[in-house]
């Protein structure tokens, strides 16, 4: 059997280090690409930031309490997708078995090769200098027979590593894995498993197939051959965006009927304006709606047909909101999302951003 040859780049730190590429003076000192404000969150934190203890999705003035010289600089996603189509052009030369997860970060199977090169560590280190000799950027990249291996090992030396496994040291290098660093194991199952005494991938290793499907259902299964360094999940380029879509959180809570339609409104103009002209249709709208008291619901409609026109999708979505109660408790998030897709064109994987929260603030 062929042992495969894979590779996954991430990019260090990309928002803040693009920050930092363009404005020497945000060089070498702690950065966060967000919005400082009291609603605002962490989009991304340079490495002299992540010495205090920030990092992204954190909240910025949990941000600030850690380092109080932080400096937040505006979103340029713009940018940021400019230079990861650029980045992306460069994985090309190699293999066209690229399969983004986002702008920032991509699998590539090299088994076979543009360039018929049959070492995959000198295509990683040579994708790396070219990515920092294009962009200034620096890039971490893994090296093993499968994604799960792969990913784990690009995560290894940061920033601008290169970490290779190799079949025959896989299985070692799994057992001494903290079981956090496993996929699909989010805080919550790695608290229960905890609670299992499974600690590391060795403690997941001595466990049956058995016990762990009856402990965590058909994931169990997953979970067995991850201990043993087993992931046959090809690289895909093609992966189907599932749903696209944007919210916002509120400077401050909401609980009037009329000012909640009229963030839904330009919420749904966000949602309609990311999807352009791309060629992807749903029939789903999905609201989502965070409670000031961080609690959270979803209401969901299906149409009989694909939602082509945006008063449409608007309506369904102030539908929607009808159902929600803000009387008892004012609305500190809403969000609107179109899914349940026909076709779409090659993705580009864009993300929900923080610029809208800015723009609603009016930074």
């Amino acid at each position: 059997m062929c042992v495969r040859k894979i590779i996954h780049i991430d990019m260090d730190a990309f928002y803040a280090s693009i920050e930092q590429r363009d404005n020497p003076e945000y060089r070498g000192k702690p950065l966060a690409v967000g919005y400082a404000g009291d609603r605002g969150v962490v989009a991304a934190a340079s490495y002299e930031a992540r010495k205090y203890g920030v990092r992204s999705a954190m909240p910025s003035r949990t941000a600030l309490a850690r380092c109080p010289h932080l400096i937040f600089v505006p979103g340029r996603f713009d940018v940021y997708k400019s230079v990861s189509r650029q980045i992306r052009d460069i994985f090309h030369e190699y293999t066209d078995l690229v399969e983004p997860l986002s702008l920032d970060e991509a699998y590539l199977d090299v088994t076979e090769n543009h360039i018929g090169m049959p070492s995959a560590t000198i295509i990683a280190r040579q994708i790396k200098q070219k990515i920092k000799e294009q962009t200034g950027l620096t890039a971490s990249a893994g090296v093993s027979v499968n994604k799960f291996l792969a990913k784990v090992a690009s995560d290894y030396d940061k920033p601008d590593g290169l970490f290779v496994v190799t079949a025959d040291q896989a299985e070692a290098f799994v057992e001494k894995l903290r079981i956090e660093q496993f996929w699909g194991v989010g805080p919550v199952t790695a608290q229960k498993m905890h609670s299992l005494g499974i600690h590391t991938g060795a403690d997941l290793k001595r466990m049956s197939e058995s016990y762990l499907v009856q402990k965590f259902g058909k994931a169990g299964h997953f979970y067995y051959d991850s201990a043993r360094a087993i992931n046959h999940r090809s690289v895909t380029p093609e992966r189907i965006r599932k749903s696209l879509g944007a919210e916002s959180t509120f400077l401050s809570d909401i609980g009037d009927r009329d000012r909640l339609r009229e963030e839904l409104h330009d919420i749904a103009e966000e949602v309609w304006r990311r999807l352009g002209n791309r060629e992807f249709s749903g029939r789903t709208v999905t609201l989502k709606v965070k409670y000031a008291d961080f609690t959270q619901i979803t209401r969901s409609r299906t149409l009989g047909h694909f939602v082509t026109d945006f008063e449409q999708f608007r309506q369904t979505g102030l539908e929607l909101l009808e159902t929600v109660d803000s009387t008892a408790k004012k609305i500190r998030l809403m969000g609107l999302t179109l899914s349940n897709i026909q076709d779409i064109e090659r993705p580009e994987y864009l993300q929900l951003e923080f610029d809208f929260e800015r723009k609603r603030s009016g930074h």
